[in-house]
C-alpha cells in the first residue's frame, strides 16, 4: 500500500473498538487549539455516484474501486469548504461487509478510491468515519446495533472529540433522512441533497435547515449564510 494518504490510515490497521466506527483520520488537534467548524459529508449520493446493486438493481455503494465515480462538482465543493475554513469529514454507513457481500478490506479499498479521485482534483478530506455495522448483518462481528450507524450521531460526535470540532457551527450534508437526523442529533445545521438515486430514503420525517439539488448547490447555500 505504501505510505497512507492524508485522511486515511493503512487499510490493514483502521482504528476501531467494539461498536465504534472505523476511524480514518490524520491525527488529533494540538493542545489548546481553538475549536473549528466542520462540514460533515455523506459519501454515496453526495461525493460519488451510487451504483446498481448486482442482485436487486437498487442504487447502492460501489463495491469495488473501479466502480467509483465522483459526482459532478464534488471535488470543487470540497475545495470550497476547505478554503472557507471548514474541516471536511466524511461520515458514511458502509454495511456491505456486515451483509456478507464483500470483505472489510474491500469496503476500505472502495473508500480509498473515493479519496484518491478527490485528491487528484486537489480536494482533500481531512478525516473519515465509516460505520461497518448493520442490525441484520450476517457477519457476527459486524451484526447488531451500534452507536455509529446513522441516524445515530456517533460518527460525528467521535470526530468532534478527536479533532476539536465546534458542532454548533458545523454542517451535515447528505442525501437521506438518516443524514439529517444524525446531524440534528449532533447539534449541527443540516443540508438535504436531492440525489435522484436515494429519493426512497427521503420520506420527509425530519426537516433540514436547507434543501439543495446537489453538493455544489448545498455548499453555495451554506456559504451564503455565513456572517459577513
Amino acid at each position: 500500500m505504501g505510505v497512507p494518504r492524508k485522511g486515511i490510515v493503512s487499510r490493514a490497521s483502521p482504528r476501531s473498538t467494539g461498536r465504534q466506527p472505523v476511524e480514518l483520520e490524520p491525527g488529533t488537534p494540538a493542545a489548546g487549539a481553538r475549536a473549528r467548524p466542520a462540514a460533515f459529508l455523506d459519501r454515496d449520493g453526495t461525493l460519488n455516484e451510487a451504483v446498481p446493486d448486482p442482485i436487486s438493481g437498487a442504487p447502492e455503494s460501489p463495491l469495488a474501486p473501479e466502480d467509483v465515480r465522483l459526482l459532478p462538482g464534488a471535488a470543487a465543493s470540497v475545495r470550497e469548504l476547505s478554503a472557507a475554513g471548514y474541516l471536511v469529514i466524511c461520515v458514511s454507513n458502509q454495511p456491505a461487509a456486515a451483509k456478507g457481500k464483500i470483505t472489510v478490506e474491500q469496503v476500505l479499498a472502495a473508500h480509498e478510491r473515493v479519496l484518491e479521485l478527490l485528491a487528484q482534483e486537489g480536494a482533500d478530506i481531512d478525516a473519515s468515519r465509516l460505520c461497518l455495522h448493520h442490525p441484520d448483518g450476517v457477519a457476527s462481528e459486524l451484526a447488531g446495533s451500534c452507536r455509529c450507524r446513522k441516524p445515530e450521531p456517533g460518527m460525528l460526535l467521535d470526530a468532534a472529540r478527536a479533532l476539536g470540532i465546534d458542532l454548533a457551527s458545523s454542517w451535515m450534508l447528505g442525501d437521506t433522512d438518516s443524514d439529517i437526523s444524525a446531524g440534528r442529533a449532533a447539534g449541527c445545521r443540516t443540508v438535504l441533497l436531492e440525489y435522484p438515486g436515494s429519493a426512497h430514503k427521503r420520506l420527509g420525517v425530519v426537516q433540514p435547515d436547507l434543501i439543495a439539488a446537489d453538493l455544489a448547490d448545498g455548499v453555495r447555500q451554506l456559504l451564503d449564510r455565513r456572517p459577513r
